[in-house]
């Protein structure tokens, strides 16, 4: 079975049809750039761009990266245009993709979805925290496989800034820091985490999990197991559709 998965992200936004049965991509994936301001109007536009490059007509999932309640109305903008704060998402991407049934979940929670059914997550019991690391720093929590959603732990405070400010990929580029600074950045994140929440297992998602041999082994202190995800940077796309196929 395939369903359609859109990943929206600070920086992109990213598509393909996804085969459920494997929870990996059925084609490669299309990607258009985020619109600068990302208005509802602007990001749409982008949506239906990478639906319509492969002709798709059926259900379309997608990620949105803020808080989503109700799978439609969104509450938080945090990189993308605060003109999105109370949209109906459900219903302004369902009205400009000609009007497909539309799903839509927060981004982490849906990579966090996907991680936990196909990758590292798969059959691990008690707390499990997925964190993404790109514009800004997503999160899933699990218990014992249930999602508790919209969690938005990359707003926690780190010295006095929003953990997202200091530690996400986007920081680390735009500072040009280097692994081994950046490293501890996200170390000193991670214990505040761990002091909140216990887990027994960290998975490590976004972009920059492509590239974990370079900085993982930098992270010190941590008792919770730290793994890279395992779809990388298409878990967003993966749990989506999945989200579509459920109906959520």
């Amino acid at each position: 079975m395939q369903i359609f998965g859109v990943d929206i992200g600070g920086s992109g936004i990213k598509g393909a049809p996804v085969d459920l049965d494997r929870g990996d991509l059925a084609e490669e994936r299309f990607k258009v750039l985020t619109p600068r301001p990302a208005t509802p109007e602007g990001v749409a536009d982008g949506v239906q761009q990478v639906v319509d490059h492969f002709g798709w007509t059926g259900p379309v999932g997608l990620t949105f990266p803020g808080v989503v309640t109700g799978g439609s109305t969104i509450r938080t903008a945090a990189n993308v245009d605060k003109s999105w704060i109370d949209t109906d998402a459900r219903a302004l991407f369902s009205s400009r993709l000609g009007g497909l049934p539309v799903t839509v979940v927060n981004d982490a929670d849906a990579a966090g979805v996907a991680e936990v059914n196909f990758g590292a997550g798969r059959g691990r019991r008690g707390t499990v925290i997925l964190l993404t690391f790109g514009t800004g720093i997503g999160s899933a929590l699990f218990i014992d496989g249930t999602l508790v959603p919209n969690t938005e732990l990359g707003h926690l405070e780190l010295h006095g800034h929003d953990a997202e400010k200091r530690a996400s990929s986007k920081v680390k580029d735009d500072e040009e820091l280097t692994w081994e600074h950046w490293a501890h950045r996200v170390q000193k994140y991670l214990a505040h985490v761990e002091m909140l929440f216990s887990p027994e297992l960290f998975i490590i998602g976004g972009g920059v999990s492509r590239k974990s041999q370079k900085f993982l082994h930098l992270i010190e202190g941590i008792r919770a197991e730290i793994v890279p995800a395992q779809l990388q940077n298409n878990a967003g796309i993966v749990g989506a559709a999945m989200r579509a196929a459920e109906g959520e």
